[in-house]
């Protein structure tokens, strides 16, 4: 049998359509999963008649019906009934930081949580194994689980269990023989020797007294344990009940979907008129949208709340189904591998990037549609879409030219941070991408502050004064949501360790540690050259919308700034020193191999980190306007 990596269910290779010879490497879902990654309305089997789907005890534990623990210890009450002592697992929905990307769907975690509850409430056994075991996990049933890590329940941090394993080891070696030598002075039979062996042999004679009612064991298994799984664990027991900074600190977090999106209603309505324009005519001719802005402006996060608004539409009949693909430029791994993900969301079925070009361009150039779902339109998001940029610049005019075509029935939205980025591209391309565009502006205080609230709706954790204070600090650098939510964040977390309200002393302290880190000290305190040379890349990032360029594009521009402003521009190797410098520093991140003009450069910190620490600079005041 093969389990599917999504939903966790058992197929036999035989069964599937087209049956399998073998176990395929690498990730595997099943055809209902791929369905309904495309948008595709899936029906799943119904059971035989009589009988009823009921969930497993893994189901149940995946979703927090159940719980696992290894049991510490176990003994038996004098009035019969028998108690262990627990270590709880959790799920990764459990933890403050809740479940990543880069969690195994059968990942749990170890907890640093004990208690003692009555073997009744033990259901069955289940096997909880290291990555290497779990590795090579083979015919063990369903009960079978991966823990890597400690979560602790109080600090909310995580520590790798071979680590914790191999401190321990180390930390209880046993002592030499001469710690426990005894002194040629010392009596060998002492008072505390003497009351230590009557406390022993009155222990025996309890414990002979007391035989008939220990549990019995023999080869480590427990015998006389009656009733097993019919008590449920008591709420109290396992029920660890969230602060309110801990509430906070959850909901700030960057990876937590907000409820209701703030302050982005006049781009959600441009959004969805123009989605609903699109599909709702009677052609559906294709369409193109061009969405730009700085980092951190809610741009990707506004079309997926649009795109979920209309979902519930499309439920409720009354607009016409369709088919959504989001993608994410800097998950691809060369610009060409858009089309094998385009055409793998839409069919399910895996080829090449060539081939599923050849099949991308017969379904939307010749209009080959291959049943009733083909015939719906299909929205493409492309986030990133500045990195699909190529030298031909073939990939941008394929996915532009084909919501050209009569039959298409395409529309695409293209996100990216660069404003003029069509004015940069072919003509040919350029065209295609029409001129309908989109700009999100950076967030002022008043939004800012409007956006911290809205996500702390009902949690007593700030202060009023401390969320203004962080929004106006944010709004006079970038105008960054992040970067407003992550400042929060960590005073919630400053305040969390010694009372129970954030104040504008805390806001003040995460405020200091983000925009005072020692990286930031560097740039302050480097030369002017070097100054220069980090605005010249702020600037080039702004300019071109792209994180890396080269050493020539960059001494290029040092130099337009140099003559700009009345400094002398030094040279090419003096400047190719200074970059040296700043590269072994970490600031700058430079491409392995030799030196020399085409090499890429990118900077290793956010460009609000260079704005922060330059824009005040009172040997060169004429930076804070590149910047």
């Amino acid at each position: 049998m093969i389990e599917c990596e999504d939903c966790l269910g058992g197929f036999h290779l035989k069964c599937l359509k087209p049956p399998l010879k073998e176990v395929p490497e690498g990730e595997w879902a099943c055809k209902f999963c791929e369905a309904k990654k495309s948008g595709k309305e899936v029906e799943l089997p119904k059971p035989p008649e009589g009988k009823k789907r009921v969930r497993t005890a893994r189901e149940k534990l995946l979703s927090s019906d159940l719980w696992a623990a290894r049991i510490e210890s176990l003994w038996r009450e004098v009035n019969g009934t028998y108690w262990c002592r627990v270590r709880w697992y959790i799920i990764p929905e459990e933890t403050a930081a809740g479940r990543q990307l880069h969690n195994l769907r059968r990942e749990i975690y170890r907890t640093n949580h004990f208690s003692d509850i009555e073997m009744e409430c033990v259901l069955r056994h289940c096997f909880v194994k290291n990555p290497k075991e779990y590795g090579k996990a083979d015919y063990e049933g369903d009960d079978v689980f991966m823990c890597e890590y400690e979560y602790d329940i109080h600090w909310h941090s995580f520590k790798c269990i071979a680590e914790i394993d191999n401190d321990e080891e180390n930390g209880g070696k046993a002592g030499s023989d001469e710690d426990w030598n005894l002194p040629s002075n010392a009596d060998p039979e002492s008072d505390e020797d003497m009351d230590f062996d009557e406390e022993r042999e009155k222990g025996l004679r309890l414990r002979s007294l007391t035989g008939e009612f220990a549990a019995n064991s023999r080869k480590g298994k427990f015998f006389g344990l009656q009733k097993i799984g019919t008590k449920q664990i008591p709420e109290h027991v396992r029920c660890h009940k969230q602060t309110e900074l801990e509430r906070a600190k959850s909901t700030l977090l960057l990876a937590t979907l907000p409820k209701s999106l703030p302050c982005r209603n006049k781009e959600m309505d441009e959004i969805t008129s123009f989605i609903k324009g699109a599909i709702c005519e009677d052609q559906c001719l294709g369409r193109c949208l061009y969405i730009h802005g700085v980092p951190g402006t809610g741009k990707t996060m506004t079309v997926l709340a649009v795109m979920r608004n209309l979902k519930s539409e499309v439920d409720a009949g009354s607009i016409k189904p369709y088919c959504f693909v989001d993608i994410n430029g800097l998950k691809l791994a060369s610009p060409e591998n858009i089309y094998r993900v385009i055409y793998e969301a839409l069919t399910g079925h895996r080829v090449s990037w060539k081939k599923a070009l050849q099949l991308l361009n017969e379904r939307f150039s010749d209009g080959k549609k291959n049943g009733k779902e083909d015939n719906r339109p299909c929205i493409l998001l492309i986030d990133e879409l500045d990195l699909l940029v190529t030298r031909n610049q073939l990939v941008l005019y394929n996915i532009l030219d084909w919501p050209t075509k009569s039959n298409s029935k395409l529309i695409v939205i293209g996100i990216a941070n660069t404003m003029d980025l069509p004015e940069k591209l072919l003509p040919r391309i350029s065209s295609r991408m029409g001129i309908q565009r989109l700009c999100f502006g950076p967030y002022n205080y008043l939004q800012l502050q409007e956006i911290i609230s809205t996500r702390l709706k009902g949690i007593d954790a700030f202060e009023k004064q401390a969320i203004e204070f962080a929004s106006r600090k944010v709004a006079a650098i970038s105008g960054d949501a992040r970067r407003a939510l992550e400042i929060c964040r960590r005073a919630a977390e400053v305040a969390d360790y010694w009372k129970a309200l954030v104040g504008m002393v805390d806001v003040e302290t995460a405020i200091q540690e983000m925009f005072q880190a020692p990286h930031i000290q560097v740039m302050k305190s480097g030369s002017k050259l070097s100054k220069i040379l980090l605005t010249a890349m702020v600037h080039e990032l702004y300019k071109t919308g792209m994180g890396e360029t080269t050493f020539e594009k960059l001494a290029t521009t040092v130099s337009c700034l140099c003559a700009s402003n009345g400094e002398t521009f030094p040279g090419w190797d003096t400047l190719l020193r200074v970059g040296c410098m700043l590269g072994e520093c970490r600031i700058i991140l430079c491409e392995p191999g030799s030196r020399h003009r085409l090499q890429k450069l990118q900077l290793n910190f956010p460009s609000d980190d260079v704005t922060f620490a330059l824009k005040d600079s009172k040997e060169l005041p004429w930076l804070a306007k590149y910047l």
